[in-house]
């Protein structure tokens, strides 16, 4: 309770810093529906609102904010799954995340959860209890054994809650809800990512064994009237997972509009990669926004060569932009 009425308090301060800060003739409706645009992005931010509560209910800390985005994975390392001979491990394709960001009067909170299929009716009746909407149920793989099922959902409100409901909701699942070893980033990788790098056209980061690439999109990205920053989930994500010396499995998914999913579906399919799935990921986006899932193993070259051919059809950010 102590957590919730100091947060309230803040969001009353700041609230009304917006109001005496914004300048004359601009719209408070507009400004207020435009995150960002106000000075009080900087005064209510992590300065002011504590995230430790938050960090204690979830049982981690999150990764270092961007954009103010507080984002908390819960990698399922209790699953053993495998697609074909792959053995898929936690950091590649079984990353469950909450990502959570405040807004002019709460906050809010976009993820995925990683799930059994024995699990999704309880959680996401846990998630709508507690007031988080499930905005999408399906498949990221294909042949993957045992079957997972993953749960895309939103929710606003106040910070305290939506940690709460989030922690009951894993707490229905097998995730493991002990913090990972912290990860130094330090575990070889057989290949040459900086020739990787090259390749694919951005900067890529070792992760637990596996290499990723987040490369954002040039359109800001709204969901109603609230801007949604990459961090929140829009970004296209690209996974390498080291199967040989010189050879990987792929996985991830690609943030598109409606006019390049065509164009992207003929570059991943007469380069050989896996189309796994197409879909959308949250109700009100706009632009809408369609995510396209694959999966191949082959020679590391083949597939960046194949992935850079893609991103080329997509309006993704330029690096360093």
């Amino acid at each position: 309770m102590k957590f919730i009425k100091s947060f309230q308090l803040v969001l009353i301060l700041c609230s009304a810093y917006a109001v005496l800060s914004t300048p004359r003739g601009v719209d408070m409706k507009v400004a207020k529906g435009r995150r960002g645009v106000l000075p009080s992005r900087d005064v209510c931010s992590e300065a002011q609102v504590s995230w430790t509560q938050v960090d204690q209910v979830l049982g981690r800390t999150a990764a270092a904010p961007v954009y103010g985005v507080h984002r908390y994975s819960f990698p399922r390392a209790d699953m053993n799954v495998t697609v074909g001979s792959t053995h898929v491990n936690a950091g590649f394709a079984l990353g469950s995340f909450a990502a959570f960001m405040l807004s002019d009067d709460d906050a809010i909170v976009m993820g995925d959860l990683v799930l059994s299929e024995e699990e999704v009716n309880p959680v996401m009746s846990a998630l709508q209890k507690g007031g988080i909407q499930t905005t999408a149920i399906h498949n990221h793989l294909l042949f993957e054994k045992p079957a997972v099922k993953y749960v895309h959902y939103k929710g606003q409100k106040d910070l305290a809650s939506l940690a709460r409901t989030l922690r009951t909701a894993l707490g229905l699942t097998k995730t493991p809800l002990t913090a990972p070893a912290p990860n130094n980033g330090t575990s070889p990788l057989p290949f040459n990512t900086t020739a990787l790098d090259s390749i694919i056209g951005y900067p890529g980061k070792a992760n637990n064994g596996v290499y990723q690439y987040s490369i954002p999109r040039a359109e800001t990205i709204m969901d109603g009237e609230m801007t949604i920053p990459p961090a929140m989930g829009v970004a296209t994500a690209i996974n390498f997972q080291p199967t040989g010396r010189t050879t990987a499995a792929i996985t991830g998914d690609f943030v598109l509009l409606a006019s390049e999913v065509p164009l992207v579906l003929q570059v991943l399919s007469e380069s050989g990669i896996q189309v796994n799935a197409l879909h959308n990921h949250m109700l009100t986006d706009s632009p809408r926004l369609f995510y396209i899932h694959f999966w191949a193993v082959d020679e590391v070259v083949k597939l960046g060569n194949a992935l850079r051919s893609a991103l080329a059809r997509t309006n993704s950010k330029k690096p360093g932009a």
